[in-house]
């Protein structure tokens, strides 16, 4: 959504009509995500993408179609083969895109959401093409679905509904201002995630030494936990490799709602803070949620090649994936993750 606010707001600024077309499920592989869009105006104009252009053209006339007073679509479209590889995806794939005109309120206060950063559900019901916007906090079903991290299909009072849910980019908070932290921001920021470093030492902790970061916080474990309240969208690193910093994050750390926990380290180095942190009261089976050493194991040397490691690792304990090859899985290639 975020992609397409500027237009959004300029169509709206002069009073165009826009239908959005919505991606509302997939089989197989498909070209672009559940929720992707593409808006269109009455005076001709797109913005977003919902197939990376094999059968935008097609969603186009739709959305025209429902701009010239038609009623909303739910299109289903099969991609051959032969049209996938022309968009790079050589092995096909079915999409249903739902098109409509939605009420120019409710698209202001999607853009207000989404430029935002807020958390929110759209819920479109397929049957009878009406919407409704719930804030994050406003509704169980909804809190539910955003603490998810994806849209999806849901019935709801035996009802098809489309649920699409907004937030803000996942969080990395790295402990350590050390040369892998800036790696890390780097790799994290090309996949759109927001990224913070913390370090006690203000000498390590600046722009100049890590450039990539979106924000560095001279602090205390306790002080940075406190400012950077880690939530279910925020992946936690403690790279410092000294106990008065490793063992109050790690500790608050495991306190908070954080989905990974991740600790630099040897093996013998993990054993022997894990004793450290058993001493200091912290629970077995929440030591259990520590991933140490970090990373999958791809043979990582340098700090580019570490921060791919774990970012990796942090990736598929987010999908709820084992983190192996593919060519050995059987599942599903795309994780439904927002």
């Amino acid at each position: 959504m975020r992609e397409i606010v500027p237009e959004l707001d300029r169509w709206q600024s002069r009073g165009d009509r826009i239908a959005m077309a919505r991606v509302v499920a997939t089989r197989r592989s498909a070209p672009r995500p559940i929720g992707s869009k593409l808006i269109v105006s009455d005076t001709g104009e797109l913005a977003g993408s919902i197939s990376g252009g094999c059968v935008e053209s097609e969603v186009v006339e739709a959305a025209r179609a429902v701009l010239a007073g038609g009623d909303p679509q739910l299109l289903t479209f099969g991609i051959s083969d032969e049209l996938a590889l022309s968009v790079g995806l050589p092995c096909g794939g079915e999409i249903d895109v739902w098109v409509d005109e939605p009420d120019p309120q409710l698209l202001t206060a999607l853009a207000d959401v989404a430029r935002e950063e807020r958390r929110a559900v759209l819920f479109v019901d397929l049957d009878d093409g009406s919407e409704r916007l719930v804030l994050d906090g406003d509704d169980d079903v909804a809190d539910e679905l955003i603490r998810s991290g994806h849209s999806k299909l849901v019935e709801l009072n035996g009802r098809r509904v489309f649920a699409d849910v907004f937030g803000p980019p996942p969080r990395l908070f790295v402990y350590g201002a050390v040369d892998t932290a800036d790696a890390l921001c780097a790799a994290a920021k090309e996949i759109g995630w927001r990224t913070t470093v913390a370090d006690a030492r203000a000498r390590f902790a600046t722009k100049e030494r890590l450039p990539n970061a979106d924000e560095i916080l001279v602090a205390w474990p306790e002080e940075a936990l406190a400012q950077v309240a880690p939530d279910h969208t925020t992946a936690i690193l403690v790279l410092t490799h000294d106990d008065k910093f490793d063992l109050p994050l790690l500790t608050g750390a495991l306190a908070t709602d954080a989905y990974y926990v991740g600790a630099l380290g040897s093996r013998r180095n993990q054993e022997r803070r894990r004793g450290r942190l058993l001493e200091a009261g912290v629970d077995e089976a929440d030591l259990d949620r520590i991933s140490g050493p970090a990373g999958l194991d791809i043979g990582a040397h340098t700090p580019d090649e570490t921060a791919v490691s774990m970012l990796a690792e942090i990736m598929a304990v987010r999908a709820g994936r084992e983190g192996g090859r593919l060519r050995d899985s059987s599942g599903r290639i795309h994780a439904e993750v927002g």
